[in-house]
């Protein structure tokens, strides 16, 4: 049993033989932020905002001097709830499709330890949340529990002008051989870049990797391809994390060449998708 007892402003706890004397502040001094004058509110369930958040806020970046990338880009419109979310070097965007009413569309930037405490409150249940957006404040409210978050204020960068459009050479290929095959290769690549190359031909994906020890990988997979002969290199890590988000069985990667991004989605689905910048090998 504990025991706990406030006297002039001393906070002690007794428990067995043990004792405990703690300084407190006043009450009346704790941040409280009742009004946040919310200008958009509406419901969602709260396994749908949690799915959304998880297949986007892995690419969130982490203590970066551009600080409106520590967090997640979160854009309300009338038919549709996306969240966004890169650090720099990649980046993943996730549609929800749904009635949120409202006139327009807003846009706010949630900070990381926000995303990710509401993350671990959400659970997997159909129970709805609801959530206010105000001009510096964001609140989600769920059965038991309120959240109140400042918003970062900052702009996001424009990041359909990222995402690829129009690329000729198209991978098909099963998720779980794909993620497999890097997940192998990635065990011999550098610890501090983790680089592999793909080197793509018809029919065919070999994925090879090294590190400074002179150890080598070298996977292959049966792919569907269309498109000449290419070799690029990538950060295995966000090519992992990204298939990991998708739960789809196929898996396609658009290309262009080695410099530029690829986009990577699910055929049937395209309400999800993932962007990598190549790195040089």
């Amino acid at each position: 049993m504990v025991m706990v007892a406030l006297d002039k402003g001393k906070l002690t706890l007794r428990s067995g033989r043990s004792r405990f004397s703690l300084a407190t502040l006043p009450a009346a001094d704790f941040p409280l932020v009742e009004d946040i004058k919310a200008q958009r509110s509406f419901r969602v369930a709260q396994a749908k905002l949690r799915d959304l958040f998880t297949r986007t806020a892995f690419s969130m970046a982490q203590q970066d001097v551009r600080y409106y990338l520590n967090g997640l880009l979160l854009e309300v419109a009338e038919q549709q709830l996306r969240a966004v979310a890169t650090d720099g070097h990649r980046l993943a965007l996730c549609d929800l499709k749904a009635t949120f009413g409202g006139n327009g569309m807003q846009q706010v930037i949630i900070p990381r330890k926000s995303v990710l405490e509401l993350q671990r409150l959400m659970s997997d249940r159909d129970e709805e949340v609801s959530i206010d957006l105000g001009p510096n404040h964001i609140r989600v409210t769920m059965t038991g529990i309120r959240l109140t978050s400042k918003l970062i204020d900052g702009r996001f960068p424009e990041y359909e002008r990222v995402v690829p459009k129009g690329g000729d050479k198209i991978l098909n290929a099963s998720r779980a051989e794909l993620y497999e095959a890097l997940h192998r290769a990635s065990i011999l690549s550098n610890e501090k870049y983790r680089g592999v190359r793909l080197q793509l031909a018809a029919r065919n994906l070999k994925i090879l990797a090294h590190n400074p020890e002179q150890e080598e990988a070298e996977d292959e997979i049966e792919i569907q391809y269309q498109g000449g002969d290419l070799e690029i290199g990538f950060n295995v890590t966000y090519l992992l994390e990204a298939l990991s988000a998708l739960d789809q069985d196929r898996v396609q990667i658009t290309l262009t060449d080695a410099n530029n991004s690829c986009l990577i989605s699910a055929p049937e689905n395209d309400l999800c998708r993932y962007v990598v910048m190549p790195m040089r090998l």
